[in-house]
């Protein structure tokens, strides 16, 4: 990353609207309680309606029949979307009973969503449920404060169910990283918990009275798995073991995905490197990191917001000394690493505990029960008899975890009865969208429910061609947002307008290469006639084994994004 003369540490000028949202909330209280109180709308008015998402909510409507409505005279169906904070997506049997049994009973679809941040999702909450979901949770020990809006989210962290004994200490580190960077406001207890307002004055030492300039990503990597897309996230650790003992971690910065159709001032960005730490100064940096983008961060302008835009104005090494200064550190040189793969291992793994691992597919993360398959009731059931926990996949699948050798068969027996166990194409597995419509406000075109139609056409070009058993990393987001992480795939949609995607190649299947623009706002027709031209070429002109990724840089198909800033938005 190129350094910049006349660095400018901090951003002068008009403060977005948001910055005044924060400063007036009173740490994140604003008027929630009297909108709560509130029957003529099931919405959130005013500056509540941004604030509810530090407490992990966003006020949705069913865009299906918005128009619907606004001709019969009626408001939206406003229903609250909650997000749970789960570090490291680890879940006990007992805590999916209890949030399994809410969405059955107390939400509009009845379903759970599983997040590609290794957590879950409840849609459609009525306000008169809202406290009840939050009491239901932190009965179990959850809750959903900090999951959206400006502030550290859940922390993600390699699922690796072989290497149990390293995946337990790293995911320890997951939730201390998590506690130590949560807003400390008591608003979220007050409101949601009904606790007493105590005297003490609040006070937010990392995250400060207006908490930061745009929401913060972090992620856990346990080598040679990239399962959670490390660099899709403003500060990465990649665990460094010796002798199966973590002894420290690297430490990159500066990933993001995000951009906005068009304006060549927003740009996706890999995270860069800053350098190795031993594990007893993770905290400290991390705390380091944040607060220098806290201090640093633009607060004019929320589209160069982000820690990579930070970077790119002040300059990495002067980036990278403050943060030496705050957490008293002098990085080491980055430790040697590798990645093999970045997908799910489906199936049984054994660990070297000499438990055994399931890692069960779950079409678009969406648990719900169907005419061809019982994803609901059967994860249900298995929460009933078995005895070690659940893992939340960074790919939005599930991993039953910890079972003993006597219990496999019946485990696989109730994903059997259920219809779970059909074979799934590699494209499938690969396969990856976000919500989008009918829930999403942000969304412009359809991305979970079209995500079938897209793997199923897809599915019929590469048998044309002989190639049914090849990696595919497939992506589709509605919107440019990047919740989809389509920019770090080989084919990655992003829509555009119903029914228009722009459509992007040369991602790699480890995940470390972003993809470039080949076709804008293409219909669906157009894309599939785009993708069975390229498809053609590769399955005649590529290299032995060579990913699909890697073909279209090679054969020139497009370039490859080596600087983001420069080579993302030159077609």
């Amino acid at each position: 990353m190129k350094e910049k003369k006349n660095k400018k540490l901090y951003i002068e000028g008009k403060l977005t609207d948001f910055e005044r949202i924060k400063m007036n909330s009173n740490y994140l209280r604003g008027t929630i309680n009297e909108d709560l109180k509130d029957c003529i709308t099931n919405g959130f008015n005013g500056d509540n309606f941004s604030l509810i998402r530090f407490h992990g909510m966003y006020q949705q409507d069913d865009r299906d029949i918005r128009l619907e409505r606004i001709e019969q005279k009626l408001e939206p169906r406003y229903a609250i979307m909650l997000r749970c904070r789960l570090p490291a997506g680890v879940i006990t049997t007992n805590q999916w009973l209890k949030i399994d049994k809410f969405a059955t009973e107390k939400t509009l679809y009845r379903t759970i969503r599983l997040t590609n941040r290794q957590t879950f999702q409840f849609h459609g909450i009525f306000k008169k449920d809202l406290k009840s979901v939050h009491k239901m949770l932190h009965s179990i020990g959850l809750d959903s404060l900090g999951t959206a809006n400006d502030v550290n989210r859940n922390v993600i962290c390699t699922s690796n169910p072989i290497e149990s004994e390293l995946h337990h200490e790293v995911y320890e580190w997951a939730k201390k990283i998590s506690e130590h960077l949560l807003p400390q406001t008591k608003a979220y207890a007050e409101i949601w918990l009904d606790k007493k307002k105590i005297s003490t004055t609040d006070h937010e030492p990392i995250l400060s009275k207006t908490y930061l300039p745009r929401k913060f990503k972090t992620s856990i990597v346990i080598p040679p798995h990239n399962d959670v897309d490390l660099h899709a996230n403003d500060m990465n650790f990649i665990a460094i073991a010796e002798k199966r003992k973590l002894v420290g971690f690297n430490v990159l910065i500066g990933g993001g995905l995000s951009i906005e159709h068009g304006n060549k001032n927003t740009w996706p960005s890999c995270a860069i490197p800053l350098g190795f730490i031993p594990i007893n100064k993770v905290l400290s940096v991390s705390e380091s990191i944040v607060t220098t983008q806290r201090d640093w961060g633009n607060r004019t302008n929320r589209k160069n917001a982000k820690t990579r835009y930070t970077l790119h104005r002040v300059g990495f090494h002067v980036f990278k000394k403050e943060v030496e200064k705050r957490a008293h550190i002098t990085f080491d040189s980055i430790r040697p690493y590798y990645f093999t793969t970045r997908g799910d291992r489906f199936g049984w793994i054994e660990g070297i505990d000499n438990k055994w691992h399931f890692t069960v597919f779950i079409p678009n993360g969406r648990i719900i029960d169907n005419s061809d398959q019982s994803i609901k009731s059967a994860l249900a059931q298995v929460a009933r008899i078995h005895k070690g926990d659940f893992r939340l996949t960074a790919n939005q699948n599930i991993i039953i975890a910890g079972v003993d050798q006597k219990d496999k068969k019946e485990i696989e027996n109730i994903f059997f009865a259920h219809g779970m166990l059909n074979k799934i194409t590699e494209l499938r597995k690969n396969s990856m969208a976000c919500v989008s419509f009918p829930t999403c406000p942000l969304a412009m075109a359809e991305a979970e429910r079209k995500l079938p139609f897209f793997i199923t056409q897809i599915e019929k070009i590469l048998l044309k061609y002989n190639m049914e058993k090849e990696k595919i990393v497939f992506r589709i987001t509605g919107c440019p947002n990047g919740c989809g992480r389509s920019l770090l795939a080989e084919i990655g949609l992003i829509g555009k307008s119903p029914g228009h995607y722009n459509l992007y190649l040369g991602g790699n299947h480890i995940g470390t290469r972003i993809a470039k623009i080949y076709a804008e706002n293409c219909t669906e027709k157009e894309i599939l006639d785009h993708l069975e031209e390229l498809i053609k070429i590769w399955s005649e002109k590529r290299d032995y084994k060579e990913y699909f990724g890697d073909f279209v840089i090679r054969f020139g198909i497009v370039k490859a994004v080596i600087n983001s800033e420069t080579d993302f938005w030159i077609k």
